[in-house]
């Protein structure tokens, strides 16, 4: 009765438990290790456990432990849990836990061995340890993506990532242009060519209905495992199999609710992107798309500035100067530069004999100065005539008809054209002229720009005439200029979820104590634009850090305090706004030396942002914030007057609270 007990007690065991005699021959095998490694009792029962269950590669280690086991019941596995490899019948090997309890008999030991296979949990150990690499790297990857504020350069980096961890063979980053087509931005590896041997769209096109432009349309990706099998990859299929593609993905890039690109990638597996795989490739899209986002709004922002600046060269260039000649040179410098156009020429109408004259060229091989062209039978007359501008994309498809010049500019290598019509006070005066050594693909803004331009050039041509009328206008693109720094400030403001007002508000009282302690003329202009631009290098920082509602890390913390130095490198090169950097460089320095990007001390620190950090801590603290309510003013005086000498210039302190006093008793 008691041997039956025993023996339920041993097959209901979830463990194998195994008993060896004193010859390693095994004498007891229950339901758990049959199941566990495949032997049935009669299969196993009196063979050597060793030989069958223990790899080679320590077999013979075994066999010696077991020696002095049976002779002294010690051994490593005896009162504790060994993590072993073992033998299973079908030939395959699992992960074990093996202890073993000694029995006696006679002056020898035997063993009962317990063993629990511990595959599932070695299993879920691993998956558990490839997710920590994974998220890891994601974290990463996060940290690389936002050190750089080139898009390129993001690109580059987000397709070669996704080689190097998660196991694709071909990663390409696409741009959603606005005529429907899908600009490759990077691919990796740069020396396979199937992305650039492709026609992809995602407008409803016969070459948009792919997953590219389906994740694009739709913002979800799209996934497919065999491409074989795949109606929507038919377009595509034949040189995506000569390339090696068994399976794809395409992941929408998105950020603020738009979708503005794909991440494509491709796998020489089927069944490649798992649900599993997903999480962690979507995961990663999100960053890239907001690192891309954020670097494309930092060139953009760039771009304004430095197409600003050359309207003000161009201008500078129309009022210093009434030689036309230098106003072209000019002008065409700064249309071949700001537009990254390979050739420009200035034509100008005489009316005498109703023509077009070339009266400035730049980017040309050989000259063409002095060409008279008829108004009523070339592509220039026709941009002259309908007072419009004229788009050729690809000159090598006109015939001289069309196009009279069209052999010069075919041996120039030219392929791309465009006409503008100079126009000034509704009169006209000419066609500006671009060419380009490559087929265009121009946007909306860079088309307004060019318009821009043109005018600019049609100004400088009236200048001639009507210097006092110009000089004027001048004055108004000031106006515009400083227009267009004021809305920057809100922009910056609203960004961060403060009020429009607040840009307004601490530019003024900053303008105010500025006349107080001196500053005058020409100065307090500067100080006025400083302020208003105080938070521009933000716009280099992630919304991820910008816009986070609790505590920044340390890490995120290194990043927000670069923000003072992307300002600076934003505005230095601009001379319009170098004198008004103090501001946006050095509001964070503080009196004492402990403030940042500098560590600037005292009267280091530029007295237009001394004035400035009192001010911007005060309209801080007396105005709500989403993560706390304003300060009473009381309060707020107090920690001002105890940070004089130590956070604030004292003497700013003074004045400022001066003017507190002055506008309390109003």
């Amino acid at each position: 009765m008691k041997d039956n007990i025993k023996i339920q007690i041993m097959d209901n065991a979830f463990d194998a438990l195994v008993m060896i005699d004193e010859y390693g021959k095994v004498i007891s095998w229950n339901a758990s290790a049959e199941r566990i490694f495949g032997f049935s009792a009669e299969e196993i029962m009196g063979k050597d456990v060793h030989k069958i269950l223990m790899p080679e590669e320590y077999l013979q280690d075994f066999k010696r432990g077991f020696e002095f086991f049976k002779k002294t019941g010690l051994g490593p596995a005896v009162g504790k849990t060994l993590e072993l490899t073992a033998k299973t019948k079908s030939g395959g090997k699992i992960p074990i836990e093996l202890s073993v309890s000694p029995v006696k008999k006679g002056e020898g030991y035997l063993a009962v061995a317990t063993i629990r296979d511990i595959s599932e949990r070695k299993a879920a150990e691993e998956k558990l340890q490839n997710q920590a690499q994974i998220l890891s790297w994601l974290y990463d990857a996060a940290g690389r993506l936002t050190q750089a504020l080139n898009v390129k350069t993001i690109a580059r980096e987000t397709v070669r990532s996704c080689l190097e961890v998660f196991g694709v063979t071909l990663a390409w980053l696409g741009y959603a242009e606005e005529d429907g087509s899908v600009r490759v931005l990077a691919h990796y590896p740069e020396d396979i060519s199937y992305p650039a041997e492709i026609s992809v769209r995602w407008d409803k096109t016969k070459e948009g209905q792919g997953p590219t432009g389906r994740a694009i349309r739709e913002g979800k990706p799209q996934i497919c495992n065999d491409i074989e099998s795949e109606p929507s990859f038919a377009h595509w299929r034949e040189k995506a199999s000569k390339a090696g593609i068994r399976s794809s993905v395409a992941l929408p890039l998105i950020t603020r609710d738009r979708v503005f690109g794909a991440l494509n990638l491709y796998s020489d597996k089927s069944g490649h992107f798992t649900p599993e795989r997903m999480q962690y490739l979507q995961s990663f899209a999100h960053l890239a798309a907001n690192a891309l986002e954020n670097a494309r709004l930092y060139e953009e922002t760039n771009r304004r500035i430095q197409r600003i600046q050359a309207l003000r060269n161009i201008d500078m260039a129309i009022t210093g100067s009434l030689d036309l000649r230098v106003v072209y040179r000019v002008a065409l410098e700064e249309i071949v530069t700001q537009l990254k156009v390979d050739a420009a020429c200035i034509l100008i109408y005489n009316p005498h004999t109703n023509s077009l004259e070339v009266v400035a060229e730049r980017g040309f091989r050989r000259t063409s100065l002095g060409t008279v062209i008829s108004i009523n039978e070339t592509t220039a007359g026709r941009v002259f005539r309908e007072h419009k501008i004229v788009h050729i994309p690809d000159l090598r498809e006109v015939d001289k008809d069309e196009f009279a010049r069209r052999d010069f500019m075919v041996e120039e290598g030219f392929i791309s054209y465009y006409g503008v019509p100079l126009v000034a006070k509704g009169k006209l005066l000419g066609v500006l002229e671009v060419f380009q050594r490559k087929l265009s693909n121009d946007q909306r803004e860079w088309l307004h720009y060019l318009e821009t331009l043109g005018g600019q050039v049609a100004i400088a041509i009236e200048n001639a005439a009507l210097v006092d009328d110009l000089r004027l206008k001048h004055q108004d693109l000031l106006k515009a200029y400083d227009e267009t720094i004021e809305g920057w400030g809100k922009a910056l403001s609203l960004k961060e979820e403060e009020t429009a007002e607040h840009s307004e508000r601490v530019t003024r009282m900053t303008v105010q104590i500025a006349k107080r302690m001196g500053i005058r003329g020409e100065d307090l202009t500067h100080v006025r634009r400083g302020a208003l631009l105080h938070d521009i290098g933000k716009i280099g920082v992630p919304d991820s850090i910008l816009l986070k509602p609790g505590k920044l890390t340390e890490e995120e913390w290194v990043i927000m305090r670069k923000h003072p130095v992307y300002a600076f490198e934003m505005l230095s090169p601009i001379a319009y706004l170098r004198k008004a950097i103090d501001i946006p460089y050095c509001h964070h320095e503080r009196w004492d030396g402990t403030g940042y990007p500098r560590g600037l001390k005292g009267k280091q620190i530029p007295l237009a942002a001394r004035i400035f950090a009192v001010v911007d801590v005060w309209d801080a603290l007396t105005s709500d914030r989403p993560y706390r309510k304003a300060w009473p003013q009381e309060k707020v005086t107090k920690y001002i007057k105890e940070q004089a000498g130590t956070h604030f210039d004292p003497e700013v302190v003074e004045e400022f609270l001066k003017l507190l006093s002055e506008e309390s008793r109003r």
